[in-house]
This record gives structure tokens, sequence and C-alpha cells, in this order.
């Protein structure tokens, strides 16, 4: 085969009649339109275009070169648009924690619902790691230190685990020996480990029986209402321990932990651009607010 850059400056010829004409279509020179010809006749073994006083018309093979051209290019772009369309009006798909969720998304969504009206959202808030396939999910927001292999990550929530109660369960207990937590009741997030690695990096385990397995945003009212201790996310309950209604008990200082966008390599289709760019949008508003 030919190249396809000599055939489709070929069939620009053909259709606008002047190597000029040609050249402006495909925004290079018409010099380069003419060489591109010469290397195509030259290919074919056959006269293309022939000079005729100040313009050019197209030989016999030209014309038949032409109007397979005509035809081919057209289905090429029909293709082309039917998979962009497609690509364009799948929805976006997004997964995270449901306590990130609750906490952080669902309060600020409607606010990109509102400048993206034309994206559909797809939103699955599951402990679970789903598999970033082509076709299918196009972003995970994930806790870590965003070293997964084979992903592109990047941070959007910076914040460390604390171990924390509502003060109405601990009281003003004394903590220090943290094996004193083994008696306390135990909230853990359905599906996630965070708070079983913790235990097991103090070398100690709660007593049997006590442990509680809840759905995030379940957790979370649990863990306000006084049931049990927990580990969170800092950022999530930042206004509790604020106001005294929640009580730190042990602080994971840890630097690089965090909520990351992680996404496949290569090309992004639009829809998940703007839906990053809105994330980070949030995100340089949390960082200013916080200098």
């Amino acid at each position: 085969m030919p190249s396809l850059a000599g055939l489709r400056a070929f069939a620009a010829v053909a259709e606008a009649g002047t190597l000029a004409g040609a050249g402006r279509t495909l925004n290079v020179s018409h010099a380069a339109i003419s060489q591109q010809v010469r290397a195509l006749e030259a290919f074919l073994g056959a006269e293309l275009v022939v000079r005729q006083g100040r313009g050019i018309v197209l030989t016999q093979e030209g014309r038949a070169l032409a109007g397979h051209l005509e035809d081919a290019f057209s289905r090429m772009h029909r293709a082309v648009a039917e998979l962009t369309d497609a690509d364009r009006t799948r929805p976006l798909q997004v997964t995270m924690t449901p306590a990130f969720a609750v906490s952080w998304l669902m309060p600020r969504i409607s606010e990109f619902r509102h400048r993206h009206p034309d994206i559909e959202l797809m939103l699955n808030p599951t402990a679970q790691v789903v598999d970033l396939e082509p076709g299918g999910v196009d972003l995970a927001i994930r806790f870590g230190n965003g070293r997964w292999r084979g992903f592109v990550s990047e941070p959007l929530l910076l914040t460390g685990f604390v171990v924390v109660a509502a003060r109405s369960l601990v009281g003003d207990t004394d903590f220090s020996d943290l094996t004193r937590l083994r008696d306390y009741p135990w909230l853990q997030e359905l599906g996630t480990n965070e708070s079983a690695n913790w235990w097991q990096r103090q070398g100690i385990a709660p007593a049997k029986g006590i442990k509680l397995h809840l759905p995030g945003y379940m957790m979370l009212e649990s863990l306000r209402r006084g049931d049990g201790v927990t580990a969170v996310a800092r950022a999530f309950i930042e206004s509790e321990i604020r106001s005294g209604q929640l009580r730190i008990l042990f602080e994971d200082q840890e630097r690089g932990n965090g909520y990351h966008l992680v996404t496949r390599p290569g090309v992004q289709r639009l829809p998940l651009k703007a839906f990053i760019a809105w994330l980070r949008s949030h995100r340089d508003r949390q960082g200013d607010a916080s200098d």
C-alpha cells in the first residue's frame, strides 16, 4: 500500500481541483502536496494529474482512484464519528469507597451536575478494588500512598488516619497504653482493612466478638452516636474533632497517604477530563483555605 499521507493529499487535490486548494485544506504548502502526489504516481506507476493551462485535471486513472478514495475516506470518517460519539455518550463510571462518597463527594456533586448536565455519571461506592478496563470504570478514587504499578495517580485529598471515638463513649480515659482499646467495641468499614492493619501494626488485637462491620456511611453515623471506636480518614470528621464531639485516641503520622485519583495510562476521554478538572478545582480550593 502507498502512504496514507499520499492518498490523502491526492484526494484533497481531486476535491479542491488545485494544488493550492488542497494545501489549504490540509494546512500544508502546495509544494508539499505536489511532492506527495508525485510520490504516489511513482508508487503506482501511473500518471494521476496533468497540467492544463494554469490548472490541473485528473487523468482517467486519477478519476478512478479519486472515486474509490472518496468512498474509502467517507467510510473512515463515519467509523471514527460513530466510535467518538459512542465514547462521548457512554456514562462516566467512577468508583470510590462509601465513606468517601458520603463524606466528601456527594455534598459537592450537584455542582458538577450543574456545570456539566450533558455528562451522565455512574457512581459506584464500594470498598472492593474494581478493575479499570477499557469501556468500563474510568476513574477510581482510592486511599493509599498513590504508588500503584501500571496506573496513573495524583493526590486529591491527603489525610492521615486517626483512631477516634465519641467522647460520650470514652470520656477522658487515658489511652497512652493502647491495649486499653481492646475492651471497646470496634467499628470497621465493610470490605476495608484499615482498622485491621492498624491493630496489626500496633502488635495488639481487639477482644473477640466486639467488631462490627458496616457500610461506610453507617459506620460514620455509628461512630458519632458513640457505638464504638474506629480508624477513619481525619478529613471526614474534622468538624466533630474541633467541636469536641469526637476524640482522637491515636493519629497516624505517615506522610503522603490520602485519597488519590487513579486512571489507566493513555488518552482520557472528554467527560473524564472534565470530571478530573472539577475534582482538582475543589482540591485547590481546599489547599487555599488551609494556607
